[in-house]
């Protein structure tokens, strides 16, 4: 009974704190809603880079095509080297036959079929080709020079420097939203910290006559503590009401693509409300370290 006292009375102080300094709460509540928007947002942003980032590295694929003067043969023999090969995912090698990939352009195009109807295998320009899919993506140019080493490979291609790129921006882009995020917080945790400064200095009187009758430091701290923890509460309310109708609308609006139709948008539930739940701990440990650093610092007990 005597420690849940204790919290009860906490929690009367703190939200008695919060309209009495209500100027400062206001502030400390607008920080800690703009930084976790901006959380929400980073979240969204990092998820989606992610997960479009593994969609590339699903969907790149190397061709390596095989010389005209190969025989049938030496095919086997190139594609145990290419197995052999360490960042080659072995599952997810397969020959093409110069035979099959003319009939799929002559089955795309009426041009082609004109063109290309009458030839034989032996007066086929086309080459054979081994489609390849490696397992870590940042390696994958030194793994096509690997392949091309191969005797009978006559050049292996997957779009270089394109892959490459795309994959450093996402990268940037992930690293800028953590590099933001973690300023804010920081901002955010100093500003709290000096809302408390000032609850604690208009209340020394009354901290001078809680020491006298005895309370414990415990018993002085709570309610500073909680007030922090009250803050972020309050500050991740707006957050959540926007990250919910926001991302919703967002997904209805572009029909679950965000620009483009190969960057797929998260279904937004349950994925909103994962992104809640993250928010409000974000802002309660913000609001408890701004509160605990202005107690630890200011409060000489």
């Amino acid at each position: 009974m005597k420690y849940l006292r204790i919290f009860t009375r906490s929690i009367r102080d703190s939200i008695k704190s919060v309209f009495r300094n209500f100027s400062l709460s206001l502030a400390s509540i607008s920080c800690i809603t703009i930084t976790l928007i901006v959380v929400a947002v980073s979240i969204i942003m990092s998820y989606s880079v992610e997960k479009f980032t593994k969609l590339i590295e699903k969907d790149v694929t190397i061709v390596a095509f095989i010389s005209n003067d190969v025989a049938d043969e030496d095919i086997n023999n190139i594609e145990k080297q290419i197995l052999a090969i360490d960042n080659v995912n072995t599952k997810k090698v397969k020959f093409r036959d110069k035979m099959d990939i003319s009939e799929e352009m002559m089955t795309s195009s009426d041009v082609f079929r004109g063109i290309m109807q009458d030839w034989s295998r032996e007066e086929s320009p086309i080459q054979n080709t081994y489609q390849i899919k490696v397992v870590d993506i940042e390696h994958i140019g030194d793994t096509v020079k690997e392949i091309e080493k191969i005797e009978g490979i006559t050049s292996a291609k997957y779009g270089a420097g394109m892959v490459e790129q795309m994959v450093n921006v996402f990268d940037t882009v992930r690293k800028f939203c953590i590099v933001l995020v973690v300023a804010l917080i920081i901002v955010t945790a100093f500003l709290i910290s000096n809302t408390i400064k000032i609850t604690i200095f208009s209340r020394k009187r009354e901290i001078e006559i809680m020491r006298l009758v005895g309370a414990s430091n415990t018993n002085i701290k709570i309610p500073f503590v909680m007030e922090g923890l009250f803050l972020g509460i309050l500050g991740s309310i707006a957050p959540i009401v926007v990250t919910i109708l926001g991302y919703t609308k967002l997904y209805e609006h572009f029909n679950g693509h965000l620009f483009v139709s190969f960057i797929k948008l998260e279904q937004p539930y349950p994925f909103v409300l994962y992104i809640s739940g993250v928010l409000v701990v974000i802002g309660m440990i913000v609001g408890m370290f701004g509160s605990w650093r202005a107690v630890r610092k200011y409060l000489k007990i």
